[in-house]
């Protein structure tokens, strides 16, 4: 990972406690790929994908979440759960940073569906 990708996901996550998000773990990484933060929120266990996108230009941070990622992320999200017994509800969380400056953190609750 690049040194801008690990300061936007230190960024998310602070971002995330502020919100009363508990960090589970950073990073996870299985065969079918990575998911950047597993965090708690009350009883649902999130899978959050952080994207940062420095130039609009090419669609912005929400347009590089594509199908085929979503794909990638919940299959890696479906190993985590078999790590698990008795697995809580889950979700699929985006935080969206356009640049690295204060304020321009955008977090899409739920955004797609496993």
């Amino acid at each position: 990972m690049n040194q801008n990708g690990a300061e936007a996901e230190q960024a998310a996550l602070v971002y995330l406690q502020q919100q009363g998000l508990k960090l589970l773990e950073k990073n996870y990484r299985c065969r079918y790929g990575e998911i950047d933060l597993v965090c708690q929120d009350r009883q649902t266990l999130v899978f959050v994908e952080v994207r940062l996108r420095q130039n609009p230009r090419f669609g912005g941070a929400a347009a590089s979440i594509t199908a085929q990622k979503q794909a990638k992320l919940i299959r890696a999200a479906q190993h985590y759960l078999g790590t698990r017994s008795n697995p809580p509800p889950c979700r699929f969380d985006v935080v969206l940073l356009q640049g690295m400056q204060p304020g321009q953190i955008e977090w899409i609750r739920d955004a797609f569906g496993a």
